[in-house]
């Protein structure tokens, strides 16, 4: 894909990319698909025959598997080979991490680690911190954990408490405070900690070692789910950090757990999909071996209607995760190409797609409640009994909504985003949607005599696309900077935003199925239905948030015009399903 097309973050909104030019999951290659396997073949042999007793919990059981991780190199994928990894691409770092996905609370403790336990200290880290820490990080040596959160500062990361002051002799830093919902707290050798210095008002970020003086680790927290995770409150009493442990420059701390924050969720849209394919797995076999009124319950039609959302969903997700890893895929290359170095090409690369990001975790997060709550479903009464592997995903999934910000915060975050990189210039939305909003008259379906089928779906989403702008043209003249604290009206312009960009990916991957392969049948059914079910939820979006500052006149045209651009041609979505249901039901495993 050499010159291929590559949009801004949140520049989907006003411009399009052609099929040929999207990445899609058809396109792994061999050395991906390995790395894959590999990930699946170490769950299936160190994690799923032990996950009950890791679960108990027994954090020596969890500790060790990580550290056997390390050894078959598991824990490199992303690193540079100057600390010991592997350097893979992002895309294949996001395979790894959605096949990992699948391992309940281990992939929790892997991903921590792997993640925003390592990457502080790859990617802003000076070389010797890099050489002495990372390098064992890699191998499993050392397990490394994330200390952000504080009690009286969850969302809100840059208000905690915990302070650094520099000793008299300047050789060290004198850390205090209390962290709380610390991942793999438990058995963390290295700690990434995020402090004030003094009296500053943003943080800073210092390495602390576990067997530091002064640093006392509660009780594992009895949880909901992923159980086998260390989750534990950290306290910090006097404890002597050497100077050269601070990472990155003085003040610059919230920077990197933001940008940090942005690789977790992005990756974390990743796991979800291993978790949402394991489940789905669990649900059709089970449906293909259940009996109910003397017949398989995999041929009712209700239980067709389930396993289909199922795949659609994780289908559509999929699309939208490997979409945008290409993409930044090539802007680190970019980045790499303008002087900067591995870890800061890396880290802003990703960061530059938070938009994207967002999508992602709420998206994903959310499809993935939908699933296991349809495998308990499918299960029935079996489905509630801890004998199941459902229960097990049931009370696991449930996090992933509040872990790496909450969805709350996250929704807000797609249209606050989206709209201050307009603002800053980095692509037009506001002419385009004062545009539209001025000649809502004129506003048409804009439906041609004859139209290919792919043709019919760009039409599709550039009406969706028109209602967004016109959306945003209306409330950000309406409330100007009281938007801000209209977190409903927000959340309508995100939920448009992220049914949008999914739909999108869809249609891409699916069109871009038929060119290389030449048949496309069963996932153009997955696209039918998903468009079709987007139109309505494009449309009550949009009528809420009109609803909340036009009136009468002005709110017939801007309604009028809402059914003009969410019409779309109606199809049997009965029979759609049903025909994806039985694809998965005769291969009775996810194998889209």
């Amino acid at each position: 894909m050499k010159n291929r097309k590559v949009l801004k973050s949140g520049e989907f909104l006003v411009d399009t990319v052609e099929a040929k030019d999207v990445f899609i999951p058809e396109e792994f290659d061999d050395e991906q698909l390995m790395i894959a396997q590999t990930c699946q073949d170490f769950l299936d042999t160190e994690v799923y025959p032990n996950m009950d007793k890791i679960d108990s919990p027994d954090i020596n059981l969890m500790r060790t598997t990580l550290e056997k991780s390390g050894e078959l190199g598991l824990m490199g994928i992303a690193l540079p080979e100057d600390v010991g990894g592997f350097a893979q691409s992002f895309v294949t770092q996001m395979l790894a991490a959605e096949t990992v996905g699948a391992g309940y609370s281990f992939s929790v403790a892997f991903m921590a680690h792997c993640g925003i336990g390592t990457l502080p200290i790859a990617y802003y880290g000076t070389e010797a911190q890099r050489q002495n820490y990372v390098t064992k990080l890699a191998t499993g040596e050392l397990i490394g954990a994330y200390c952000l959160t504080e009690p009286g500062a969850g969302s809100d990361a840059n208000a905690g408490k915990t302070n650094a002051r520099l000793s008299e002799d300047g050789k060290h830093y004198i850390l205090n405070g209390q962290k709380m919902w610390i991942t793999n707290a438990n058995f963390a050798d290295i700690q990434t900690v995020f402090a004030k210095v003094g009296t500053d008002r943003i943080l800073s970020a210092f390495i602390v070692e576990r067997n530091m003086p002064g640093v006392v680790i509660a009780p594992d927290e009895k949880k909901m789910g992923i159980k086998g995770s260390s989750t534990a409150q950290i306290f910090y009493n006097d404890v002597k950090v050497p100077v050269e442990n601070m990472i990155g420059k003085q003040g610059e701390g919230f920077r990197i757990a933001l940008s940090i924050l942005h690789m977790g969720r992005i990756k974390l849209g990743a796991n979800v999909i291993g978790a949402a394919k394991k489940a789905i797995n669990d649900s059709v076999k089970y449906a293909n071996e259940r009996k109910q009124f003397c017949v398989l319950i995999s041929t009712f039609g209700a239980i067709k209607h389930k396993l289909a959302q199922q795949a659609i969903k994780i289908f559509a997700a999929e699309s939208a995760t490997y979409r945008v890893s290409k993409d930044i895929d090539d802007l680190i290359q970019i980045n790499k190409a303008s002087g900067m170095d591995h870890g800061r090409a890396t880290i802003e690369g990703i960061s530059h797609y938070a938009v994207e990001a967002a999508i992602l975790k709420v998206y994903g997060s959310e499809a993935l409640d939908y699933v296991v709550d349809e495998a308990v479903q499918i299960h029935g009464g079996m489905g509630y009994s801890a004998e199941m592997a459902v229960e097990r995903g049931y009370r696991d999934s449930r996090i992933n909504r509040i872990f790496e910000g909450t969805n709350e915060i996250n929704r807000l975050l797609i249209a606050d985003t989206a709209i201050k990189r307009a603002q800053k210039g980095e692509f037009d939305l506001f002419g385009p949607a004062k545009q539209l909003f001025n000649d809502l008259d004129n506003i048409t379906s804009g439906k041609a005599e004859s139209e290919s089928y792919y043709a019919e779906k760009r039409r599709y989403l550039s009406n969706f696309k028109k209602v967004i702008l016109i959306a945003i043209h209306g409330v950000t003249t309406y409330f100007d900077k009281k938007l801000v604290k209209e977190q409903e009206v927000m959340n309508n312009i995100s939920e448009m935003i992220l049914e949008t960009y999914i739909a999108e990916s869809l249609s891409l991957r699916v069109e871009k199925i038929e060119i290389t392969k030449g048949n496309a049948g069963i996932f153009r059914d997955m696209l039918d239905v998903y468009v079709y079910d987007t139109a309505d939820l494009i449309r009550k979006a949009a009528r809420d948030a009109f609803n909340s500052f036009a009136e009468t006149e002005e709110l017939e045209k801007l309604n009028s015009a809402i059914e003009k651009l969410t019409n779309v041609a109606g199809i049997n979505v009965k029979e759609a399903r049903r025909r994806i249901a039985d694809r998965l039901i005769e291969n009775n495993a996810y194998k889209f």
